[in-house]
């Protein structure tokens, strides 16, 4: 991908990744410092989202987002091998071993029915997420970018998806420019980690959870 072919507004988010992960890079062997650059990365987004809800309240324009609403939690989400690494270092330092315990036995469960699948099946297959306690995120603060820049305008179309994944005229009414923000400033980042020689690799959400809290950071 050529970032210079992109939009300005976005390759703006793609310039800050890059610039994060050339930071992340250098600092691969210090843990803390690496994982700082994550959560730098994700307070940008966030910061960008408040800012389109304070817009959009302006403008009456719906967001049907809030606590509580767990639709879209039951879909495949899929992140990179450096946030299930931030994700796993919350969970292990914010929760007791019983309770990562419970995070592993729904992982694993999930992953065990995920991992036959085909990538059609899995876009498909609704199932809660192994985070998902009492109808919200449980580790909320260091959820995936996926999940951050999910942000909806209907909860009905979330719904109809959940309920018929698979008509093909389902899909939920997202705000397109925070998904496209997400998505380049995640590309920036993963660029310059793969410019250092750092291996980046994909994961099913509950495939990762699995890994990082039975395996530890070596994704």
């Amino acid at each position: 991908m050529n970032p210079t072919e992109l939009p300005e507004q976005l390759q703006a988010f793609y310039h800050d990744g890059y610039q994060l992960g050339k930071k992340a890079a250098k600092e691969v062997h210090h843990e803390t410092v690496f994982l700082e650059q994550i959560g730098i990365m994700y307070q940008a987004i966030d910061a960008l989202i408040d800012s389109l809800l304070t817009m959009a309240k302006r403008q009456q324009v719906p967001v049907d987002c809030h606590k509580g609403c767990a639709w879209c939690c039951h879909q495949a989400v899929f992140a990179n091998s450096y946030e299930v690494h931030y994700l796993g270092n919350y969970l292990k330092k914010n929760f007791s071993l019983t309770e990562q315990e419970e995070i592993i036995r729904r992982a694993s469960g999930k992953n065990r029915r995920t991992k036959a699948m085909s990538e059609q099946e899995v876009l498909s297959y609704k199932s809660p997420c192994p985070l998902l306690i009492d109808g919200a995120c449980s580790a909320y603060q260091a959820r995936p970018m996926a999940c951050r820049i999910y942000l909806s305008m209907n909860v009905a179309t979330c719904r109809e998806f959940y309920e018929h994944p698979d008509h093909p005229d389902n899909f939920p009414a997202l705000f397109d420019f925070p998904l496209q923000a997400g998505k380049m400033i995640n590309e920036g980042f993963i660029a310059a980690l793969k410019e250092a020689g750092i291996l980046v690799t994909e994961f099913r959400l509950e495939e990762g959870l699995e890994t990082i809290l039975t395996q530890g950071s070596n994704l």
